[in-house]
């Protein structure tokens, strides 16, 4: 894999704000769902979604900084040094095996708990597992009406995680006792999922409501028709009424998030060509009324 700072273009430098923000930019971007025409996008989404995995990680991070792991989270085998960097004092205990603070260090690496010191339990020294950090994109439908997507981890396992109806995007859902394996007996800690939830061109949200934006011609918004409109819940039948106008929004009854609505807001739009006999009727017709548009009430 790339270097993951290049591949969400942010600076070695950049803190976890900028990194979840970049991350769910491209996200965003390059989801597949988002993509359905382009084949590369889900391989340029498994690298952002990769790279931001590894960066979010605060242990993984430090250790792909050092030259520890490579940016697919693969050790990096260097010599192991087993003595100070002062002459003569030696890290390596001369009765046989390693010293107390080798042994420290070693339990550190293997989890992840470097520099925090941890209880004595009957059978020795008591780690917690630490929590680990992962992201999750879903479409903007099954965030809506929830679901349970399958996460791929790292080491080859894989989390169901169950997403709940009305899951907004940026949330962090928690699974207890999913994250890093405890030591000695301690309990393993909790698996973090931020979720992303990728934009879709039907719906907009508004709180638990659903706004859907449908075109109709000048004929249809003038005598009125019957349409069929996207919803969370699938399609559905639409009656517009005549004299319907830009703007004018019909409520679908329980078909949004959770006990909300969706409403469909029409958009008049004009032929996209020269249409001689409409504008020679419009030249001679005299509407009811005078009415300006541009008035404001």
């Amino acid at each position: 894999m790339k270097d993951p700072y290049e591949i969400l273009g942010v600076a070695r430098t950049a803190d976890e704000a900028a990194i979840r923000a970049a991350y769910r930019k491209l996200a965003k971007k390059h989801h597949p769902d988002v993509n359905p025409d382009k084949p590369d996008a889900a391989v340029r989404f498994g690298e952002i979604s990769a790279a931001n995995e590894l960066l979010s990680d605060k242990d993984k991070r430090a250790r792909f900084d050092r030259g520890e792991i490579d940016a697919e989270g693969h050790e990096i085998h260097q010599q192991r040094q087993y003595y100070r960097d002062t002459p003569g004092q030696e890290r390596y205990d001369p009765a046989g095996g390693f010293s107390q603070e080798d042994l420290e260090s070693f339990f550190a690496q293997q989890f992840g708990q470097a520099g925090r010191r941890s209880d004595w339990g009957a059978t020795g020294r008591v780690r917690p597992g630490r929590d680990m950090q992962y992201s999750l994109t879903v479409s903007f439908v099954d965030a809506a009406g929830g679901t349970t997507r399958r996460l791929s981890l790292p080491d080859g396992k894989t989390l169901d995680v169950r997403i709940p109806p009305g899951t907004e995007d940026g949330h962090v859902l928690r699974l207890r006792g999913q994250g890093g394996p405890g030591f000695n007996g301690a309990p393993a800690g909790d698996a973090l999922i931020e979720i992303t939830v990728a934009p879709d061109p039907r719906f907009h949200r508004d709180g638990d409501d659903i706004i859907t934006d449908i075109p109709v011609s000048l004929k249809e918004a003038v005598l009125g028709t019957s349409l069929e409109v996207p919803t969370i819940h699938g399609p559905v039948k639409v009656s517009v009424p005549a004299g319907s106008g830009t703007g004018t929004r019909l409520r679908l009854r329980g078909k949004g998030i959770r006990h909300g609505h969706q409403f469909v807001q029409l958009q008049v739009v004009l032929p996209p060509g020269d249409e001689p006999e409409l504008a020679a009727f419009l030249k001679t017709w005299t509407p009811k009324g005078t009415v300006n548009p541009r008035e404001t009430v």
